[in-house]
């Protein structure tokens, strides 16, 4: 029997490049987005080139009620959601001071709020089938203070503790869960976080093909930290070596805009 994924910000970005590795390897795939129409573009791709079903869900998770909607037809439709992976989430850019609070809470939702409500509705089942796997897309920006984008590094901190302290908790079930931490990354992110003329960004990214397909393989292994890159994982080592204040300095320098 084909296996199911529900992935969440499945319109690009990560998001997409890993819905074209589970389709490829005939998972039946629950599309979460509020792009309608990228969405039915997508599901249209995989139904007629690989033959799976696809549902399509053109919401926004960061609602109220929407992750228990989502759970409910489910239900009703007889299908089982065997992998979960929680990739929707954004960033911003600026200084504390300047950014806007709306925008900010905003962000809060999509990357905390939902993420773990979504996690809270669909992991139980999981764990009663004793089968299954969360992905929570984080960053490396999850490991040390991120000056110019505070409250982004933060949400992210967040997602990688919850996601550990989950995977201690459920050691001994057939359950895996698992943070992606991935770096700098060729996707939309860039644009809306404003984040292009950023030295972090114009010194290189990965392309999001390789970070999907480490991603895919590692998850699919169970391993419960991927960091896409050598060079990411160095950095991310970083943190055990240098003072917190040391890395926030280096971390602004990187992130600070290059003059055009």
């Amino acid at each position: 029997m084909s296996k199911t994924v529900l992935i969440t910000g499945a319109s690009g970005g990560i998001g997409k490049e890993l819905a074209n590795r589970f389709v490829k390897d005939r998972y039946n795939m629950v599309l979460v987005a509020r792009s309608e129409g990228k969405l039915e573009e997508l599901a249209k791709e995989y139904r007629e080139g690989y033959g799976v079903q696809v549902t399509v869900y053109a919401k926004d998770v960061s609602l109220p009620g929407v992750a228990e909607e989502i759970a409910s037809d489910l239900k009703k439709k007889g299908i089982t959601v065997d992998y979960l992976v929680n990739n929707a989430g954004f960033g911003l850019y600026g200084e504390f001071l300047e950014t806007q609070l709306e925008q900010e809470m905003n962000m809060i939702d999509v990357n905390i709020k939902a993420l773990t409500i979504m996690t809270k509705v669909f992991l139980p089942d999981m764990v009663k089938r004793c089968r299954g796997g969360v992905m929570n897309v984080a960053s490396v920006g999850a490991f040390y203070p991120g000056p110019l984008m505070s409250v982004y590094f933060a949400t992210k901190a967040y997602v990688l503790s919850f996601t550990e302290a989950l995977e201690n908790e459920l050691s001994g079930t057939a359950v895996t869960v698992t943070a992606l931490c991935p770096g700098p990354t060729a996707t939309d992110f860039t644009s809306r976080a404003e984040l292009g003329s950023s030295k972090l960004y114009k010194s290189g990214v990965m392309k999001v093909e390789e970070v999907a397909d480490e991603a895919y393989r590692d998850f699919l292994r169970g391993k419960t930290l991927i960091v896409p890159g050598t060079v990411h994982r160095f950095i991310t080592s970083l943190p055990r070596l240098l003072p917190r204040k040391v890395m926030a300095r280096l971390i602004r320098e990187r992130t600070a805009r290059v003059e055009q």
